[in-house]
């Protein structure tokens, strides 16, 4: 909607997939900011503006089970690389034992004996049905570090703060796949990112 760019190929979400989940991910942030909340989250019978005890208990059940879902998303994501990453031989893949390799990547993960791959191999249909997300599910996990380090420019500056999203607009949404994703993103938060926000927000640091 706010493309610049000049070739509709460049345009939207059609730009590198490390980036192309940020911008949606990022504008759920305004809809829990206590401002904008109080603008739409009213009693449906009495018009009553939703209370400040009731904003804080949705903040916190916001990080309930984080630990356990973070571990699950980044599992996922490193079992994707290690299929992705071995070369198979034909006589391997006619043999292999999918329960043996994904155990054997639990170990070398030390992965938790209580916590499950989000998805199992025969059904991880983001890596196995096509070529965009293979070795590529780590996309998510990395879309939620940008937009939680995204959005640490507005709380510091404002939530609505002028200058901050008019950053945000020219270097991201209206930008499109025309420069290096981190290029634009540095540009519009002045930093590389980094996880500190990510943790923040699931209440792991």
């Amino acid at each position: 909607m706010l493309t610049r760019v000049q070739y509709r190929g460049l345009a939207g979400t059609n730009t590198d997939r490390d980036l192309v989940e940020m911008p949606s991910q990022i504008n759920e942030h305004w809809a829990f900011e206590p401002e904008v909340l109080k603008s739409y989250a009213r009693h449906y019978k009495t018009g009553e503006v939703i209370p400040d005890s009731l904003v804080k208990k949705l903040n916190e059940s916001a990080q309930f089970n984080m630990g356990f879902m973070t571990t699950e998303l980044v599992g996922a994501a490193l079992m994707d690389m290690f299929w992705h990453k071995k070369a198979w031989t034909p006589e391997e893949v006619k043999n292999i034992d999918v329960k043996a390799f994904e155990q054997e990547v639990k170990n070398q993960l030390n992965m938790p004996a209580l916590v499950e791959f989000r998805y199992r191999s025969p059904y991880f249909k983001h890596v196995f049905a096509s070529d965009e997300y293979a070795c590529g599910y780590y996309t998510y996990l990395w879309a939620q570090v940008l937009e939680a380090d995204g959005y640490l420019a507005f709380e510091k500056a404002g939530c609505f703060d002028k200058a901050t999203a008019d950053r945000y607009r020219i270097n991201i949404l209206e930008a499109g796949d025309t420069e290096d994703p981190m290029v634009l993103y540095k540009k519009f938060r002045g930093q590389a990112p980094t996880v500190d926000a990510l943790l923040r927000n699931r209440g792991l640091k």
